[in-house]
């Protein structure tokens, strides 16, 4: 048994106890993972709403190439480059100023001595456009751009970029280098290249999202990093700045977008090199205003989301310019949940998403944290529970074991008793050895005691096979419990009396009637009786009593008294076990077989009553029989 314990401690409850261990060292996790898994959710909606806001520019972009070609379907390249910015202005409403350059650096519109829009436009961007002064922009062009650069020669480096104008080539742009000799070598260098021989260090970003330590390196939306030690945290902008000159950064592209800040503000131009006459390029200065105007309704959130994130467009100072959620007011513009940047087209303007309720999802961790906690708890308690019976089952079913191994030896040690008494006795008298009448009637009267003692013991034990399978059946009669119990003490007081027992019978004078199976409740007493005679330790006065009570309702009592050895305390329930004694026959010299009261309480049960044991007082012990009082008109 200690083996089996200690065998299953080992291959289930430790394992089990591992596993709960693991379980709850994970649970400080769940907040993290939960965070994570909405951190990446919502960094989807910024990123799709950041690509939606530079579909949405590339829109306008589209729309500004029309207008020009429409221009241009209009009149000659010559005639509309002088009257450029007014006729963008009156047929395209996102332009603030329409330009026209050469590449040889010639502003051709507008005029200096214009509109103040226009005066202050040529003031700051003649000389970038004009190829005579390098400034940081962001920009972005066409597909399929690329660069031509003489051998041992880097096009675009930031040295030969600040370089006076006077040592750069006479056309000063990427067209006049592409019509160099045939040894000229070409590279189809791609146009992050060309970003990347501009770049100037990034800069840090305005805003700071809170869950940017919980996305994956250089993921989506292109957020902060951890640094070389794990520890800082850089959280730097995706986007570089180029200095270089308008002519160089075009190259040979046809169109494209170049922001600049100037004063703070940011400038945003679209600029398109029509196929019809590719030495001009024709550009816009857009209406920052009117732009974010008609971005709005870029920014906004669908169902479910709605009920549970605001989403903000902010500007390169982290000021909002468009909200979702009109009423809404964060801690800090500059600390959303989330947040992506839009692109070249608007530099350092991000797509951001704040929590309604940010304390949502700790509770939402804390309920998840809560809940898996009881789950492991439950489980680990089931698992206990569940080990904690089978040992018991284990146990009751190597005590049952034993016990029917004991029960074997009683049974063989109870049949081969009174087979000797038998057999001896009858050889005796079969011999003619005793003449005395006298021992002749005594012999025999031992023989008919150790018959019936063997009759009762076979009767247990197919009586009680048969209720273990069910197969014991019941004539229930209308029957006197007064008359069985008289008749049973009156058979078996010769017996008793002969013993040396003083029997005493107490019945009312009444008959006592109950729904019962004679021969049955016949059984019970005699077991009892039986069972007061074995144990009676020398003291022997056995006295039987049949009494009718009335609370809670009237029921019969037959109690039957002895002076014996009593019951061991802590037995009084397990003497009614298949196959338990109390007192060994082998070590006790008390024979039987461990049936007698476990076949009384069932039969006593099946008859809608009970058998029980009680301590008498002045030592020995009390069995009671209880039946229900049958009613008037029954059986």
């Amino acid at each position: 048994m200690k083996r089996v314990a200690l065998l299953f401690v080992l291959a289930v409850f430790v394992p089990s106890l591992v596993l709960a261990w693991l379980s709850v060292r994970s649970l400080r996790d769940q907040q993290f993972v939960l965070e994570r898994q909405q951190s990446l959710l919502l960094q989807g909606l910024a990123d799709r709403l950041a690509r939606d806001a530079e579909a949405y520019l590339d829109e306008r972009q589209r729309e500004f190439v029309a207008q020009v070609e429409a221009l241009l379907a209009e009149s000659t390249p010559a005639d509309l480059s002088r009257r450029f910015d007014d006729a963008l202005r009156q047929s395209w409403p996102f332009a603030d100023v329409g330009f026209v350059v050469t590449l040889s650096g010639n502003l051709l519109s507008p005029s200096p001595f214009g509109r103040p829009d226009a005066r202050t436009f040529c003031i700051a961007n003649s000389a970038f456009l004009g190829n005579r002064e390098a400034v940081e922009v962001y920009w972005n062009t066409g597909k399929g751009s690329f660069n031509v650069s003489r051998p041992g020669e880097k096009v675009g480096n930031i040295a030969q970029v600040n370089q006076p104008a006077t040592q750069q080539t006479s056309s000063g742009n990427a067209l006049a280098q592409a019509q160099q000799p045939a040894q000229q070598q070409v590279e189809l260098s791609g146009e992050n290249q060309r970003k990347n021989e501009y770049a100037i260090k990034n800069p840090k970003r305005m805003v700071t999202p809170q869950q940017a330590l919980l996305l994956p390196p250089g993921g989506q939306g292109g957020q902060g990093f951890l640094g070389k030690d794990n520890n800082e945290f850089e959280n730097t902008s995706k986007l570089a700045a180029a200095e270089a000159e308008f002519g160089q950064l075009i190259g040979d592209s046809t169109e494209g977008t170049l922001a600049r800040f100037l004063d703070n503000k940011l400038r945003l131009m679209f600029w398109y090199r029509p196929p019809r006459d590719p030495s001009l390029v024709f550009g816009a200065q857009l209406q920052l205003p009117k732009l974010i105007a008609d971005l709005r309704p870029v920014v906004k959130v669908e169902a479910p989301l709605h009920e549970e994130v605001c989403v903000a467009l902010l500007d390169d100072a982290a000021r909002p310019l468009a909200v979702s959620h009109a009423n809404f007011q964060p801690a800090s513009w500059k600390r959303p949940f989330v947040a992506t940047e839009i692109g070249e087209a608007l530099p350092h303007w991000e797509m951001a998403v704040y929590l309604l309720d940010p304390n949502k999802l700790d509770r939402s961790a804390q309920t998840l944290t809560l809940t898996i906690s009881l789950l492991v708890a439950v489980l680990v308690l089931a698992i206990g529970v569940g080990g904690w019976l089978i040992v018991a089952d284990l146990r009751r079913q190597l005590t049952l074991a034993r016990q029917k191994t004991d029960f074997v030896s009683n049974v063989s040690h109870e049949l081969k008793t009174p087979l000797t008494s038998i057999r001896m006795f009858s050889e005796l008298l079969a011999e003619g050895r005793v003449t005395d009448a006298a021992k002749q009637r005594n012999y025999l009267q031992v023989i008919t005691a150790e018959a019936a003692r063997l009759t009762r013991l076979i009767n247990n034990v197919l009586d009680f096979s048969r209720l273990e399978r069910g197969e014991k059946k019941y004539a229930f009669t209308r029957c006197d419990l007064g008359a069985v119990v008289t008749e049973v003490v009156e058979t078996y007081r010769p017996h008793l009396e002969q013993a040396g027992f003083k029997l005493e019978l107490d019945t009312p004078p009444a008959p006592v009637f109950v729904n019962g199976d004679r021969d049955a409740l016949a059984q019970v007493l005699v077991n009892l009786l039986s069972n007061a005679e074995k144990y009676s330790n020398g003291q022997k006065e056995i006295r039987v009593e049949l009494r009718q009570c009335a609370h809670p309702l009237p029921f019969l009592e037959v109690r039957v008294l002895d002076r014996g050895l009593g019951v061991p305390p802590g037995t009084e329930e397990r003497i009614f076990e298949q196959f338990y004694r109390a007192h060994d026959s082998l070590s006790s010299g008390i024979q039987g077989s461990g049936l007698g009261l476990t076949l009384a309480r069932q039969i006593a049960r099946a008859h809608g009553g009970e058998v029980s044991h009680e301590a008498r007082e002045g030592g020995g012990s009390c069995f009671v029989l209880r039946l229900p009082v049958a009613k008037e008109g029954s059986g």
